[in-house]
């Protein structure tokens, strides 16, 4: 069964959420305040593949939760949902580790396909993760270890999340190359996709914050101006 931790201070629309993905075929436990959600994680012993997360929440917010998610488990998706418009919310949820997010008010087919599409990509990578090949990517002083989804720089290991294995998994299986915005987005988020694309500028800046010596002068994460990005690691 399919499992979804959703966390909403708002009882009408947890309860709208909730009956939405129960009805699209998930197992889903409820949790009023960010204090409960991370009760209820540690209860189910970390068991779900993806949170759905409110940022405006008294108490624990939702910034907090995905904060403390993403520290116990590098691979559970999370979901921001926010009331505001305001860019800054949605930079700092996926800063902070969150996948993707969903702007109130939204239709049960939006969030149904945005749970669905990480929920794929999640399985897919624990489903890597417990196969038996051992291929290693190489770049430079970096090494991608596909069956670990672990990335290595001089041996020093460096945290990603599913989402940021996957773009250094298509950085490096296309190095030099000056990879589009949208190719990006469709490699990693998949081609249903209905968010935004500065997603991806997101996703690039947290990275080049773990893999870069100097974050603000990136030497390996290369922007290509008006179109998107490269790799560069000899």
């Amino acid at each position: 069964m399919k499992k979804i931790l959703v966390c909403e201070d708002e009882s009408a629309i947890r309860d709208f959420v909730v009956i939405n993905l129960t009805r699209a075929g998930y197992d889903v436990v409820e949790a009023d305040c960010g204090e409960v959600a991370l009760e209820k994680y540690n209860e189910h012993n970390g068991d779900f593949d993806v949170a759905i997360l409110d940022i405006m929440m008294p108490g624990i917010d939702g910034f907090q939760v995905c904060k403390e998610l993403r520290v116990k488990d590098g691979d559970i998706g999370i979901i921001m949902l926010t009331a505001k418009t305001q860019e800054m919310d949605k930079v700092t949820g996926l800063m902070l580790g969150a996948d993707d997010y969903v702007t109130k008010p939204f239709s049960p087919s939006e969030l149904v396909a945005r749970v669905d599409a990480l929920h794929r990509r999640v399985a897919l990578a624990r489903q890597d993760k417990k196969s038996n090949f051992k291929e290693e990517l190489k770049s430079g002083e970096f090494v991608l270890n596909l069956r670990n989804r672990a990335l290595l720089k001089n041996g020093r290991m460096i945290e990603l999340t599913q989402v940021e294995f996957q773009i250094m998994e298509y950085f490096f299986s296309n190095p030099g190359a000056a990879l589009d915005r949208t190719d990006i987005l469709t490699h990693v988020w998949g081609e249903s996709y209905v968010g935004e694309e500065k997603i991806v500028d997101v996703n690039i800046r947290r990275l080049r914050m773990k893999v870069e010596d100097e974050p603000s002068n990136p030497k390996y994460i290369v922007t290509v101006w008006g179109l998107g990005y490269k790799w560069e690691a000899s």
